[in-house]
């Protein structure tokens, strides 16, 4: 059985997971733990994205600006001092966000050679138009 997808998009898919739970494993309870969870989400939505539209650009780019926001997160919220937290957000950010540019360059790809596959000229199969 062949795997459907880019291979970037479930690594995505699975770095999102494990940061969206890690604040558990880190003990923040507060706006930085929900912040992770939310960020963790945003990328596997936007990582799903990828996986059902293979030529659009914007899920990609959803991916791109969540690894980056999330490499960042320490700065902004100001956790630092909390070791784990930090290099989660740190090694989880730069590795979602090459995944993301990854995936980048083979939706990029797969929109020259198939301009179907993109958001704009999908076509779902099911008519609109009553017999």
């Amino acid at each position: 059985m062949r795997m459907k997808g880019r291979w970037a998009d479930w690594g995505a898919i699975a770095l999102g997971l494990a940061v969206g739970l890690s604040w558990v494993v880190h003990g923040m309870y507060g706006f930085s733990g929900g912040v992770f969870l939310l960020l963790g989400l945003g990328v596997i939505v936007a990582a799903t994205v990828s996986l059902t539209r293979p030529g659009a650009l914007t899920g990609e780019v959803g991916v791109i600006a969540g690894g980056a926001l999330l490499f960042l997160l320490p700065w902004l919220l100001g956790f630092t001092h909390i070791t784990g937290a930090a290099l989660t957000a740190w090694i989880g950010g730069a590795a979602i966000a090459i995944l993301g540019a990854v995936g980048l360059t083979m939706a990029r790809g797969v929109r020259r050679r198939a301009p179907e596959r993109a958001w704009a000229v999908y076509d779902s199969g099911v008519s609109t138009r009553t017999p």
